[in-house]
């Protein structure tokens, strides 16, 4: 290098360099200088075309150094360089011949202090915040019971036993878990997959879609939960289909990710008692509602009970009620028979003040006009009738090449079946009918067997009849000249005049009185 600050005085004897040796020569004293370099300042045009590469430049109020991150070390950042972040960046100085400059390849890069951290959360959360991530509108109501649960945590950690033992202990519930990483610079796009990968499942699929999310990680610093406030995991909870409860850190914690969630639990087991009611205060709730709904149903059943009885006893009884228009129908029953003779009166009258008017002249005369018109439309009936005829029998005609006996005779086999089958029924129901009109034609028949004064003397009682009425008394006994007596094997008659006793015959009964009619034997007899 000493031969490039010789005196200038000596031009003619200096060494010529072309200009890519010259860059050569100052891209060796820089990178040799500074191999390894921590450079602080504060992040001004940050540029990402599509090759991956980011390109910045770091400046402080006197002077700007432009900086590259290759495309590998900016997808393994934990933290997004931002314009306006004040940053410390490691990496290397080197120089671009193409645009004679120098710069710093920066292989990691990270906020200058707490201070840096927070400007920019207040700055993404205000931009979020602008685009309605955050209204309070978009938030869903959580399910009350909800079948399936999805979590989103580490699968080896504390967090995801603290949530099961609590679920289980409040409501055991069916718990899917999405395992992530919960910080790093794979915590980002892990988590956000997970959402993602929840709200695309299929609802009553093979894999059930969970009914509310938990994305959950234990206490941390502000780093350590770095990834729960990167862009892309706040815009997968706010777009999120499925309730989702944010329960990242202990209670004093903030992410973004809780201001996008549906619901905000201080610490992961209070997300597992915001998604799960107690089982014990829900069985303990339905039998007080039980017992009041019990209560209520039967103090309504009294109430209206009591009602019903007060009201009855308002209500006139049925037969008072009848006692109205049983006297209008008595009324209207006596008025009937006057109202009838006096109709047909009415009507009789009528009828003779019509016949009086009609006279034979007059019906000849309108019988011959009829019978005229009778004969002149008959004499036009006979052409006409013989037209329709011809006209019906031509479309007959023209209809019958287009019928088909097969349909018909299918038909008539169909009906002639149809007809089997209903005079079968008709059959058997007469048959039934029949039968039941016998049986009970027999009991009534037995019925008056056993009523009837045939069976009375069958058990040793008699029927005397006494000049053929019948004797009920002694005395009318006494007085009678002859005396039948009926037994149940035949009749013994008594003529006391002629002193003989004849079986099977009847006396002969007086001329001047006549025989009454027989009446029931059982009404009228006398059984001994």
């Amino acid at each position: 290098m000493s031969d490039l600050i010789d005196d200038p005085m000596e031009g003619e004897n200096a060494p010529e360099f072309s200009v890519s040796e010259i860059s050569g020569a100052v891209k060796r004293v820089i990178e040799g200088e500074f191999a390894h370099v921590r450079v602080k300042g504060e992040v001004g045009r940050v540029s990402r075309p599509r090759s991956g590469h980011v390109y910045l430049d770091l400046k402080d109020d006197r002077a700007v150094l432009a900086g590259v991150i290759w495309k590998g070390v900016a997808s393994r950042l934990s933290v997004q360089p931002e314009e306006g972040m004040e940053v410390v960046a490691t990496g290397r100085l080197t120089t671009f011949p193409g645009q004679s400059r120098y710069q710093i390849v920066i292989e990691d890069i990270k906020p200058a202090g707490m201070g840096a951290l927070m400007a920019m959360l207040e700055k993404r959360k205000a931009q979020l915040a602008g685009e309605g991530l955050f209204a309070p509108e978009r938030k869903r109501p959580l399910p009350f019971l909800p079948e399936v649960i999805g979590v989103v945590t580490s699968p080896s950690g504390a967090v995801i036993r603290d949530i099961l033992h609590r679920l289980r202990d409040r409501f055991p519930r069916k718990v899917l878990i999405w395992p992530v990483a919960v910080q790093g610079e794979k915590c980002a796009p892990e988590v956000t997959r997970a959402i993602e990968g929840f709200n695309r499942l299929t609802p009553g699929g093979a894999l059930p879609r969970p009914d509310l999310l938990i994305v959950a990680r234990g206490g941390g610093s502000i780093e350590d939960l770095w990834g729960f406030n990167e862009e892309s995991v706040v815009r997968a909870a706010a777009a999120s289909e499925i309730p989702l409860i944010s329960a990242v850190g202990h209670e004093t914690d903030t992410t973004l990710i809780d201001f996008a969630a549906d619901q905000r639990a201080p610490t992961p087991t209070a997300a597992a008692e915001l998604a799960v009611p107690v089982r014990l205060d829900l069985l303990a709730w339905l039998d007080n509602q039980e017992a009041r709904l019990t209560h209520a149903l039967t103090s309504g059943v009294t109430a209206r009970g009591q009602r019903l009885r007060d009201l009855a006893r308002a209500l006139p009884r049925p037969e008072r009620l009848l006692d109205g228009p049983r006297q209008r129908l008595d009324a209207w029953s006596d008025r009937l028979p006057a109202a009838l003779t006096r109709t047909v009166q009415t009507r009789r009258v009528r009828l003779y003040e019509a016949s009086g008017a009609l006279r034979p002249g007059t019906l000849q005369s309108r019988l011959s006009g009829r019978q005229d018109w009778l004969k002149s439309w008959g004499a036009r009936l006979d052409p006409a009738l013989l037209r329709g005829v011809a006209a019906k029998r031509e479309a007959l005609d023209r209809r019958a090449d287009r019928l088909n006996l097969r349909p018909i005779e299918r038909d008539i086999a169909q009906k002639k079946v149809q007809l089997g089958q209903i005079n079968q029924r008709f059959s058997d129901a007469a048959t039934r009918q029949t039968k039941g009109w016998r049986d009970r034609i027999g009991g009534l028949d037995r019925l008056r067997e056993t009523l009837g004064y045939k069976a009375t003397l069958k058990r040793g009682y008699a029927v005397v009849r006494g000049d053929g009425d019948v004797v009920t008394t002694k005395v009318a006994a006494s007085r009678a000249e002859a005396l039948e007596i009926e037994f149940s094997d035949g009749r013994l008659l008594l003529d006391r005049e002629a002193g003989a006793e004849t079986s099977g015959t009847k006396p002969a009964r007086k001329a001047a009185k006549p025989a009454k009619p027989k009446a029931d034997p059982p009404d009228q007899g006398s059984l001994f």
